[in-house]
């Protein structure tokens, strides 16, 4: 396995374990909940658009181009049946970096992508923490040098 591919690797199950870590104080109603006061979709959309991601880059970097956006995910507001989608689609993730040729750099640039898409979706989660509020769980304190409530 190449740096980079052991460098994403090591990212996208660092991610994962966040989302985790989050999802572990989530009750369906909390799933439910938007930001007060603005237009905004339910935390569990976050959640359904990280699993789509998965879904769709890893389809695109078998494809060399993207393929358009699809998610799996029918039940968004069950906290185990996300857990599910997240642990199936970071294994499917993590399987597919690991046989990424060293010059397919379409694959490579969707990986990034990937990635990106995942650390803006923590970016919109904390807001949710603060705004809902959600209850901050240690691992994104660390991460992100979170001020808990």
């Amino acid at each position: 396995m190449s740096e980079l591919a052991e460098i994403l690797r090591r990212r996208h199950a660092a991610a994962n374990a966040l989302y985790l870590d989050l999802l572990d104080t989530l009750t369906p109603d909390l799933l439910r909940a938007r930001l007060p006061g603005v237009r905004s979709s339910p935390v569990s959309n976050q959640f359904w658009c990280v699993v789509g991601g998965r879904e769709s880059h890893v389809r695109a970097g078998h494809a060399g181009s993207w393929q358009g956006f699809t998610c799996s995910l029918d039940d968004d507001e069950d906290p185990a049946t996300v857990r599910t989608a997240l642990e199936r689609t970071a294994a499917e993730v993590a399987a597919w970096l690991d046989e990424i040729g060293s010059d397919d750099d379409p694959a490579w640039r969707f990986a990034v992508s990937l990635l990106e898409h995942e650390t803006q979706h923590q970016g919109q989660l904390i807001r949710y923490f603060y705004a809902v509020p959600l209850r901050i769980p240690e691992s994104w304190i660390d991460r992100y040098a979170l001020v808990p409530e």
